[in-house]
């Protein structure tokens, strides 16, 4: 570093360069964006001038949705391997793109109906609402654990402190969401909404500008019982027009009253509860998806060095080839261990993500870990491993025992 460049706070340099302090320091931790100085008292960093233009680059390259991993080839790596990148990044856009139009025009065929009528507390975008169900949802229980725990079967919803949270667990796998709204009037409140229930919610809110949500007494839903109310805003040619929908009860409930929302596992302190975290790797989500999906029986991960000094991830497991993915690692312990999933568990986990990478937090090979997204931490998944037996054989720990 030249001396007498000029120098800037994070603050002034994440302005100057389009990036979140948060996401300095995340780049920092990952080591794609190191600080030019780092004052050993306070801890703060310093930025020089004359990291601008990476700076922008990482941005630029993150806003095209490339893994980090593949940021770290552009910016350090030989104009060949840029390229190679690159080019591979497009290609992985391009089928991206169409395997989303085919799935959305899928979609919009089944969405029927309009919605009826609800009332409101907590204002929140629309499409943030239908993104966070869409999340949360696929966690929920089905089949013979619904039937045993009803209440496992549905979408927690809550308004405290200024957010709506989402929740769902099925014992093996906890997801939770958390919005923040643009109204928040009352005291804290809680209600369940079925899974399939919460399905239709997010199709008809993600048609819509806001959403207004009511929970708690003297809310009453269509079987009779405390629920929830929404109503939205859809924006137009002649302005703004409100739309509506009503929560209904869910198929196979039948005249069965709606599991009481106190009855739900308290996913807060599950959260609390968690270990520090030791490995800590960020890959990218599509490919480790792709890599896990299809395997029988248990996946492994493995973290290590990989061919010419790179990092990588092994995933193995099934009758499947091993595949190795590129991988950026932060390891407080010399040695990282091998983590065993169930591809059955692991795979949704990955799927409700959003953005080109996932995060992985791993404190030890028998303890819940945590998948989020590697930009945004509003989402959270908790994912149980599995022990490998000799015989072949599996154990899952539960998220909530």
């Amino acid at each position: 570093m030249d001396d007498g460049q000029e120098l800037l706070g994070i603050g002034a340099f994440a302005r100057r360069v389009g990036l979140a302090p948060s996401a300095l320091r995340f780049y920092d931790d990952c080591g794609v964006l190191r600080p030019a100085r780092v004052d050993t008292a306070t801890g703060y960093r310093f930025y020089g001038a004359g990291q601008t233009a990476r700076g922008v680059l990482l941005r630029q390259l993150r806003v095209a949705g490339l893994p980090l991993a593949d940021v770290a080839v552009v910016l350090d790596g030989s104009q060949d391997e840029a390229r190679d990148v690159l080019r591979a990044h497009l290609e992985r856009t391009r089928r991206t793109a169409d395997e989303a139009q085919a799935m959305v025009e899928g979609l919009l065929r089944e969405v029927k109906g309009d919605a009826g009528s609800c009332w409101v507390r907590a204002r929140v975008d629309g499409a943030e609402l239908a993104g966070a169900v869409r999340q949360v949802a696929p966690t929920a229980a089905v089949g013979a654990a619904r039937e045993e725990f009803p209440v496992l079967g549905c979408v927690l919803l809550e308004l405290i402190d200024g957010e709506v949270r989402l929740a769902a667990t099925d014992r093996y796998r906890l997801a939770v969401r958390v919005l923040r709204t643009a109204d928040f009037e009352g005291g804290p409140g809680k209600a369940l909404i079925g899974a399939e229930t919460a399905r239709g919610l997010a199709e008809w809110a993600v048609r819509q500008m806001n959403v207004e949500v009511e929970c708690g007494a003297g809310v009453v839903d269509a079987g009779g019982s405390s629920g929830l109310r929404f109503r939205g805003v859809v924006e137009g040619e002649r302005g703004e027009h409100p739309q509506e929908w009503v929560q209904k009860r869910d198929e196979g409930q039948g005249r069965d009253p709606r599991p009481d929302p106190e009855a739900f596992p308290d996913y807060r302190l599950m959260l609390e509860g968690l270990e520090a975290w030791r490995y800590r790797v960020v890959v990218d989500r599509g490919g480790l998806r792709d890599a896990v999906a299809g395997r029988g029986g248990v996946v492994s991960l493995a973290m290590g060095a990989g061919h010419g000094g790179e990092r990588d991830l092994e995933v193995a497991g099934g009758e499947r080839e091993p595949v190795r993915l590129r991988a950026v690692f932060h390891v407080k312990h010399a040695e990282a261990p091998r983590i065993a999933f169930d591809p059955a568990v692991l795979v949704p986990a990955l799927e409700a993500g959003v953005g080109p990478d996932v995060l992985l937090e791993i404190s030890a090979a028998d303890r819940p870990v945590v998948v989020r997204s590697a930009d945004q931490g509003s989402f959270t998944t908790l994912v149980m491993p599995v022990s490998e037996r000799a015989d072949g054989r599996t154990h899952a720990g539960r998220a909530h025992d």
